[in-house]
């Protein structure tokens, strides 16, 4: 009888187990299945034509805002720890952030490179350089946060006539140099993906050092980590372009560019698709190869952005 009774006690127990551990999995899948939705495009509200500027500020503060509300990249205690898609497409909104930052606190924001630097777009800078996967000491959703809270005083000194934003030609094509480095350096990854190993020439220009080769080592884990970088880079350009188009509309205007920059707002939107598995086929295989697929798309808009700088200097 006490034996039947202890057998039905580990049986219980077993049960018991068993139930804590499935609804454990399901929590996790969950909570994975919530946090694996890409962000929605922005429907930004037409910018005063008064404040020059003020898109581009705006549209940085709600990028921040948009990764910093649920940063992943950083988690270690959570179910979204075993997450990698979005995490990677979050780094890629990062990067193209922290170059338009960048460029606004040394040109965008200054009449001459010997001028003294902005404050806060030097403080935004600044929070933007930590360390994406640091948690704690300070985390980095403090300090995408102290970001924000930096363009919010840049786009207030704008307002009121303390902070400048020199919409020129010359910053502009600095800005579009940035982005083609950047989209230079994703792209390579993309297209070298079946590759997977071996040395390759970067799709990066540079015109005093000429090509450059690089050693490539893309283990097939990181096929879907390459390829939703490549699309929050594509993502967070989509809606600086757009914000481009609003500030720089009188250049744009002057130099014939404004249906150029429409092409390349079409052409980087249609980076923001999402296949149900990210494959890595050959050219001769069944399966289709999603990078390369990112990749044309991807390349399109940047030689168009390339087209742009010309058309900026001597159109």
């Amino acid at each position: 009888m006490k034996a039947n009774q202890n057998e039905n006690e580990k049986k219980n127990r077993g049960v018991t187990i068993g139930a804590v551990i499935l609804a454990l999995i399901i929590f996790c899948l969950i909570v994975m299945g919530i946090n694996s939705r890409k962000p929605e495009f922005f429907e930004t509200e037409k910018q005063e034509s008064k404040v020059t500027g003020a898109a581009f500020i705006r549209t940085n503060q709600l990028l921040i805002e948009q990764f910093a509300g649920n940063w992943l990249p950083n988690d270690k205690f959570w179910p979204t720890a075993f997450l990698d898609n979005i995490p990677n497409f979050q780094i890629g909104e990062l990067e193209v952030v922290r170059y338009n930052v960048r460029v606004l606190r040394d040109s965008l924001s200054r009449m001459r490179t010997t001028d003294k630097l902005d404050p806060w777009a030097e403080g935004a800078f600044t929070a933007l350089s930590n360390d994406p996967y640091k948690w704690w000491f300070p985390s980095a959703e403090k300090r995408w946060g102290k970001a924000y809270d930096d363009l919010e005083k840049f786009y207030q000194g704008l307002s009121t006539g303390k902070s400048n934003f020199y919409a020129r030609a010359d910053n502009l094509v600095e800005l579009l140099r940035e982005y083609i480095s950047l989209m230079g350096g994703v792209n390579t990854r993309l297209i070298n993906a079946p590759k997977r190993k071996e040395t390759v020439i970067a799709v990066i220009e540079d015109d005093k050092k000429g090509a450059k080769e690089i050693e490539l080592n893309i283990p097939w884990r990181q096929i879907d980590d390459n390829f939703y970088y490549a699309q929050g880079v594509a993502y967070a350009l989509y809606e600086s372009f757009r914000a481009i188009r609003v500030d720089f509309n009188a250049i744009l205007k002057k130099k014939n560019s404004i249906l150029l920059v429409d092409k390349i707002i079409e052409g980087l939107r249609k980076c923001y698709f999402e296949p149900l598995f990210v494959f890595n086929g050959s050219t001769g295989s069944i399966f289709a190869n999603h990078s390369l697929n990112l990749s044309g798309m991807f390349n399109d808009a940047r030689q168009k952005i390339d087209s742009l700088t010309f058309s900026l200097k001597d159109g």
